[in-house]
């Protein structure tokens, strides 16, 4: 330790200032806290420890606040806390003064729980994660099963979660306690786009629970066939200049493989792609994608997507990889799913093989999406602890959703959530306005805004995600870039080229509109 005599012992500004406090006093005080406070004093000055010291100062700053009494007048000269304050500095290994600590950082602490104990208080109720309700799911797990006659070993293979899917009504209605109203709203729906959810993701689904979080993503209501708007051409439909390629940046591309998922969620931006069967395209349409990615040397990233690039069988993708692998100008390969969340089971040793395998010849990293904690159960967890440990990351493309995850409480439980399930938040895209379909799911930009931004200085850095537009490639969000809000669009401004855009913005009197969204229109 550095010591140093008292004579020559220097008193920063934040000690000055709780000296200030501690010895201006005036009244007097001889009561059982003062008897206590001389214990404390004396554990501070036989302490090679800052803790006693640390809680004298404390309990004596309270004390005299509370009382207008003076240190000198509780028995404590300038000399004897002078003595303390230097015995801390003295032990402390990065010097802090007791000032700084006692007079500064444990208000600042103490401010900064008291910013997050409201989510602390209201996380589990608001915004519980399947962990939080895994007995729930597994209550909802015996009776899905018993309904649809799957048995336990048929329920832990992926192919029996898609043999077994939900996509009709009937089966729905099995599974799932709705009202008459909300079946022939579904039932309307399912006649023009698909529906499926495996059982395990209906387990997921909280009985009784008006808008779950779970059957917002996974059933669609009435709004998908009765909201009225103009379709945009399907996504990157003027960006693919080989078949099965996406293109919107010089050196990234998009392969969609497949348009099969193990679930369609009511959200899905690639709606037109879905069609009316599932389809894996052949090895001869993806070798097309291949040779263009070969012949283009500029390219050094590709995302491997559809559909889910999951439901490729281990055969097909251990091909796709080893393709990709043997071109020289390719550094990065990302494979985009969502099966880790809707049917976990999926993660077997060959696919976790294949990833590693492809891993070593470069990054490989898993990108998902997750939209509420509710999908981060024990075993998606599991899942995703599985995959980190054969790829470079798992990282988390979220969709703002309007009643799933709009709301400080929701958001940031989402994100510690998946954080500590081994994913990175990544992206949180405001739900796109291409499709009127599911225009009743949006949430305004500036609400969008609010959320993220309270991430800030609240909870970890790296598991706060970046709030980005798909207008015309990923635009972010942030009030920078922002040119301002005009006849219902929000005026973007591209950071990396200065070109400005226009986005669509919700519509603020859709969203305030709570009666009439989605299932409580049948309470």
């Amino acid at each position: 330790m550095n010591e140093k005599p008292i004579d020559e012992f220097q008193l920063d500004s934040f000690t000055k200032n709780l000296f200030e406090d501690l010895l201006s006093g005036t009244g007097n005080e001889s009561g059982e806290s003062a008897a206590q406070l001389k214990d404390q004093y004396q554990q501070a000055v036989e302490t090679e420890l800052t803790g006693p010291i640390v809680r004298f100062f404390k309990q004596l700053l309270e004390l005299t606040r509370e009382t207008k009494a003076s240190a000198a007048s509780l028995g404590y000269s300038r000399e004897q806390l002078l003595d303390l304050a230097k015995k801390h500095v003295d032990i402390d290994e990065h010097g802090v003064t007791i000032g700084g600590r006692v007079g500064r950082a444990l208000g600042i602490a103490r401010d900064a729980v008291g910013r997050v104990e409201n989510y602390l208080e209201k996380r589990l109720e608001e915004a519980p994660s399947g962990i939080d309700l895994w007995e729930q799911i597994q209550e909802n797990k015996d009776r899905i099963s018993k309904v649809m006659g799957i048995s336990e070993d048929d329920w832990n293979r992926f192919p029996k979660q898609l043999h077994y899917a939900i996509n009709d009504t009937s089966t729905l209605s099995r599974c799932i306690n709705l009202p008459e109203e909300t079946i022939k709203d579904v039932l309307r729906v399912t006649q023009k786009y698909r529906m499926r959810l495996t059982p395990y993701y209906a387990s997921l689904i909280m009985p009784g629970k008006t808008n779950d979080p779970i059957l917002l993503q996974s059933v669609p209501t009435g709004e998908m066939v009765d909201n009225v708007g103009i379709e945009i051409p399907p996504v990157a439909s003027d960006h693919s200049p080989a078949r099965l390629i996406d293109q919107f940046y010089s050196r990234v591309v998009t392969i969609k493989v497949t348009n099969m998922c193990a679930m369609y969620c009511t959200h899905c931006l690639r709606l037109a792609h879905i069609g009316k069967s599932d389809q894996v395209f052949s090895k001869a349409a993806l070798s097309e994608a291949v040779e263009y990615i070969r012949n283009n040397k500029n390219i050094r990233d590709v995302l491997i997507t559809g559909g889910d690039a999951f439901i490729l069988p281990n055969p097909t993708l251990r091909w796709l990889l080893k393709e990709l692998d043997s071109i020289d100008h390719l550094e990065v390969k990302r494979l985009g799913t969502r099966i880790p969340v809707t049917s976990p089971q999926r993660i077997d040793n060959e696919l976790l093989d294949i990833l590693a395998e492809s891993n070593e010849k470069g990054p490989v990293r898993v990108v998902t999406q997750i939209n509420t904690a509710q999908e981060i159960t024990p075993v998606s967890r599991d899942a995703f602890k599985k995959i980190s440990r054969n790829v470079a990351a798992v990282l988390n493309q979220a969709v703002l959703l309007r009643g799933i995850n709009d709301s400080i409480i929701k958001m940031w439980h989402l994100c510690e959530t998946i954080q500590s399930s081994y994913v990175r938040p990544y992206y949180l895209f405001n739900c796109s306005f291409r499709n009127p379909e599911f225009a009743h799911m949006r949430v305004p930009v500036q609400k969008g805004q609010d959320i993220v931004e309270s991430m800030y200085g609240n909870i970890s850095g790296d598991a706060i995600p970046r709030y980005i537009a798909t207008a015309g490639g990923k635009v972010p969000l942030h009030r920078s870039n922002i040119v301002e809000f005009k006849d219902g669009k929000v005026v973007l401004k591209k950071p990396w080229s200065g070109e400005i855009a226009e986005y669509p913005d919700a519509d603020p009197a859709v969203y305030a509109d709570d009666n009439s969204f989605a299932f409580k229109k049948y309470e």
